[in-house]
């Protein structure tokens, strides 16, 4: 009789999910989410030079330092991707995104199709993309007002840009339709466990199989 607790476990390097969208669509409140009920897949940190919204914490939602840093960090080579947008610098240091996912640990990234094009280029055998879109125009706009982060001017310049966000939809492996977190998080979930399982993910899977065959 087998005995599952023999079983070993098989190693699997770490993926890297990207969720993008329009300002205001529901990546954030989704990437939230999603680190609350998956203990395996944490946040990338990015730096960015602008300046904290209310609540935000330094070090956890992002990095926050100056445009000089910033610009040191480019010249050093220091990112997997960075890019300028709405007048400020977002950029995801290097090093720990190795470090996990060389220690099999997702990494979650809430970054725009610029940062995503880049890391295309850096990872892609460990890439998986999400494209989160809004249900309506009209929506969008409502969920933009409400959470009352932005001046009037701030909304309207990312109204404004959201089109042209959007286009690069069909760029992403995958897309979603956040009409409700609640299901847009099962969604996610669901794309999340079938990457994992990718055969090609999963190294010590060979040599699991190779002891099955032998009996062992």
């Amino acid at each position: 009789m087998s005995n599952d607790a023999e079983t070993p476990a098989i190693q699997r390097r770490g993926l890297m999910l990207v969720l993008s969208s329009p300002s205001g669509a529901g990546k954030t409140t989704l990437s939230r989410q999603l680190l609350e009920n998956d203990s395996h897949i944490q946040l990338s940190v990015s730096c960015t030079t602008r300046e904290k919204r209310p609540g935000e914490k330094d070090g956890v939602d992002y990095k926050f330092i100056d445009t000089a840093t910033f610009r040191s960090m480019i010249d050093r080579g220091e990112f997997l991707e960075h890019a300028r947008v709405f007048d400020h610098y977002y950029g995801t240091p290097q090093p720990p995104v190795e470090e996990a996912l060389g220690a099999g640990r997702d990494m979650l990234f809430d970054i725009d199709w610029q940062g995503t094009q880049q890391l295309k280029e850096k990872g892609r055998t460990d890439l998986v993309t999400v494209f989160i879109l809004p249900p309506s125009t009209r929506d969008l706009e409502r969920r933009l007002i409400s959470r009352a982060q932005d001046a009037p001017d701030v909304v309207a310049r990312r109204m404004a840009k959201a089109a042209d966000e959007m286009s690069h939809w069909a760029e992403y492996d995958y897309a979603i339709i956040n009409r409700d977190i609640a299901t847009s998080l099962i969604q996610l979930k669901s794309i999340l466990t079938a990457e994992r399982l990718k055969r090609d993910r999963q190294f010590g899977l060979s040599e699991f199989v190779k002891a099955l065959r032998e009996g062992r």
